[in-house]
């Protein structure tokens, strides 16, 4: 039998409605803003005052003066690398660990966990990261962002609770007929878990792509510099004068606006285009992540 709604329900049911609707405004506008402002006439938009909504005089200067910029090609040949390199690296350590940490024949595992969450909470800080990867040779290159961060101690939680999930009578049917440990998590193991492991390719990638912090620290050569690094000097050390060359004193100053925001989409529909493919794992793969501990 059909209840029927109250007014108070049907009034509680608008203000959630509501709630959300501004939520979905304030979060979205920001976009908006940047992707109509870097369509914009750099002139109009320096001298427009007040909500944007459409560009303000549609020009395709900014996205030229970016791509034309070797900063910018460069910048996205090095988080290509960093990307894929460090993907790869993150989800064959992440799942060798976690297939270990699963299984519960193994010696000290729950003191090899204990020991992992530890570093969670607490760690040697920066300056002995430091030291460790100039003393094994990786500063100044492109993978003194990908060795030292192999493992995600939060993802690797995530992927042993889902390896977990796994009926135990599989791996003894795969031993049975002489299967060993990488023949058990690469053709057994792994894909049963493909909702998680989108959800880490997603992790890691996002991760790896808007990195610049660890970049900045250990990468001193420009040619190395990835997009984000070249992202944030154009915008907090307002970089803007190779890709305005050609423009007057007066000019500059405008034209440069419209390339940081240029700039900004530049660096953001990678991931904005990536992400509708994997969002269908997402939420399955996070909650199988988080049903047993």
């Amino acid at each position: 039998m059909k209840q029927k709604t109250g007014i108070l329900e049907k009034l509680f049911d608008l203000g959630i409605y509501t709630v959300l609707l501004a939520l979905v405004a304030v979060t979205l506008y920001p976009l908006l803003y940047v992707v109509l402002a870097s369509f914009s006439d750099a002139g109009q938009l320096v001298a427009y005052k007040g909500i944007l909504y459409k560009p303000m005089g549609f020009s395709l200067e900014a996205y030229r003066s970016v791509m034309s910029n070797p900063g910018i090609l460069t910048g996205y040949r090095n988080t290509l690398f960093i990307l894929i390199a460090g993907v790869c690296v993150n989800l064959v350590m992440t799942a060798l660990g976690a297939y270990v940490l699963s299984r519960k024949n193994v010696l000290w595992n729950k003191w090899f966990m204990l020991v992992i969450v530890f570093t969670m909470f607490f760690h040697g800080g920066l300056i002995p990261l430091y030291l460790i990867v100039k003393n094994v040779g990786l500063l100044d290159s492109l993978w003194s962002t990908v060795i030292p961060f192999a493992v995600s101690t939060f993802n690797l939680i995530i992927m042993r609770t889902a390896f977990m999930g796994i009926p135990d009578s599989l791996e003894e049917s795969a031993k049975i007929d002489g299967a060993n440990h990488f023949t058990i998590l690469f053709r057994i193991i792994v894909p049963l878990s493909m909702p998680v492991i989108a959800v880490m390719i997603l992790y890691y990638a996002v991760d790896k792509w808007n990195g610049w912090f660890y970049a900045s620290v250990f990468i001193k050569s420009r040619e190395l510099f990835p997009l984000q690094l070249v992202l944030r000097e154009i915008l907090i050390s307002n970089s803007t004068d190779s890709m305005s060359a050609g423009t007057d004193a007066g000019d500059r100053y405008q034209i440069a606006e419209t390339i940081k925001y240029a700039t900004i989409i530049v660096a953001t529909v990678p991931v904005l285009c990536i992400y509708p493919f994997v969002q269908r794992f997402f939420v399955k793969g996070v909650m199988v992540g988080s049903l047993k501990g």
